[in-house]
């Protein structure tokens, strides 16, 4: 996914339906002897209406009545019973919620633990991310204006589903888990393909919108819609095969990759990722233009009598600004000099903590002469099936993505000649903003001359609109 500047509008409220038996115990029943059994258990309709960090349940018979209303919030009180039981403490009474499945049971569950905000504390997402960025993040990606963005890039979504489909028995009877699913479209090809069952996970609101779909598409029976980050959801049962889209610019913006390997926990041994690795390419390029354009951006604040005000102290620190922020575009690859360098991301052994630091050493042969502005980044991932392996490529020689191309500018353009070796790093650190700062050296062997730059990929500048 390729996150865009737009703001969302505020996060619809989400309902969620299961089918239970009730039964209300007191304190005495409780530590009485003898099973907690329900007399005459009859099948009834639990409605889960969430907002925000809170929810209200409410159980009604065949009717409509309603024979049980409570809310879920930080203070509610409850615990397991069995596999597929939940009591919930009302004072000296208490409500007993026994879900007709494991997996209706293990989404309630995953409901109520947001509610009461247990996964804060531990959770692997919370301590690396700012709660102010998780909140636009999945804020912007509840909207189906985005979704229908990321869908109607064909060459996304028709990798995806060639992937799958043409890999079909990968999937035929398996367990599919789909880690991030917006709109579900994925587990849909899933299915598509055979897949016995889907888990279908979204932190995001848009899982109502998924659940509309699955209902609507008649797969309930098939897919079935976890809400709730996947550091923070249980699963009732381990996966053959591990589904989502987690690339952003650059591949690794967003740190998504990050959650897409978490999810290898539910993974069976010999399970296997769609995409199941990815290639990360650079090269040096020359783009006098460009370089020029970034510059006079901050001729703004040059000006000396801005309605009486002089604003010239300021533009070197808009020039830095400016230079900080990674360009998202295209290019003609003819603007290219040199051969790429790769480095390769495989999904399979990598851990999370592999992608907190990464460190991409490179030395180019120079195949022409000239200045070089920066440094140019696209990305492929590889779906490495059992009969096929399809390829999703951003580079700028294929149809172009919503991923676009991207290009990172030298502080100062270095000059070198066809032959000469140009040797340096780029440097990824993680930030809690769910992105990276972007650290660049680059020296001309032959000249000694060095150039490089630090940037900010959270914010990169559009320059295709």
């Amino acid at each position: 996914m390729a996150e865009a500047p737009a703001p969302a509008p505020a996060r619809a409220p989400a309902r969620r339906h299961y089918r239970v038996q009730l039964r209300f115990v007191t304190e005495e029943q409780l530590f009485a002897a003898g099973p907690l059994s329900l007399p005459n258990p009859k099948s009834l309709r639990l409605e889960v209406h969430s907002a925000g960090e809170e929810a209200d349940a409410t159980v009604t018979d065949a009717d409509g009545v309603c024979v049980f209303k409570c809310s879920l919030n930080g203070d509610t009180e409850c615990c397991c019973v069995g596999k597929e039981s939940i009591l919930i403490s009302l004072g000296y009474h208490s409500a007993l919620l026994k879900f007709e499945s494991h997996a209706e049971f293990s989404a309630f569950s995953n409901t109520l633990k947001r509610c009461r905000r247990e996964e804060k504390e531990y959770s692997v997402f919370s301590q690396r991310t700012e709660e102010a960025s998780a909140a636009q993040y999945f804020q912007f990606y509840g909207c189906l204006s985005q979704q229908q963005n990321m869908m109607q890039d064909f060459v996304r979504t028709a990798t995806y589903h060639r992937a799958i489909l043409q890999n079909h028995t990968d999937f035929r009877d398996k367990v599919v888990l789909d880690v991030g699913c917006g709109s579900g479209i994925l587990s849909f090809f899933a299915v598509q393909a055979g897949a016995r069952r889907v888990y279908a996970v979204e932190a995001s609101s848009v899982a109502q919108y998924a659940e509309m779909l699955v209902k609507s598409n008649h797969l309930s029976d098939k897919i079935i819609v976890l809400p709730g980050k996947i550091e923070e959801i249980s699963l009732p049962e381990a996966v053959d095969v591990i589904i989502s889209e987690p690339m952003g610019y650059m591949l690794f913006n967003e740190r998504m990759l990050e959650s897409y390997l978490h999810s290898k926990k539910w993974l069976k041994a010999n399970g296997m990722m769609f995409p199941t690795f990815g290639d990360i390419h650079l090269a040096p390029f020359s783009d006098e233009q460009l370089y020029m354009e970034h510059h006079s951006r901050a001729n703004f604040w040059y000006q000396q009598c801005f309605y009486g005000v002089n604003l010239s102290s300021l533009r070197g620190a808009a020039v830095d600004e400016y230079f900080r922020q990674p360009i998202v575009d295209t290019f003609d690859i003819r603007i290219l000099m040199a051969r790429t360098v790769k480095y390769t991301v495989n999904f399979m052994d990598a851990e999370e903590a592999d992608l907190h630091r990464v460190e991409i050493p490179f030395v180019f042969q120079m195949a022409q002469s000239g200045l070089i502005h920066g440094l140019a980044f696209w990305f492929d991932v590889a779906f490495v099936g059992s009969l096929v392996t399809v390829w999703l490529s951003t580079a700028p020689t294929e149809p172009l993505t919503h991923w676009y191309q991207v290009r990172c500018l030298l502080q100062t353009p270095l000059f070198a000649k066809e032959g000469e070796t140009l040797s340096g790093r780029v440097l990824f650190v993680a930030n809690k903003r769910q992105s990276y700062d972007i650290q660049i050296v680059a020296l001309v062997n032959q000249t000694g001359f060095r150039s490089g730059n630090t940037l900010d990929l959270k914010n990169p500048f559009f320059r295709f609109a």
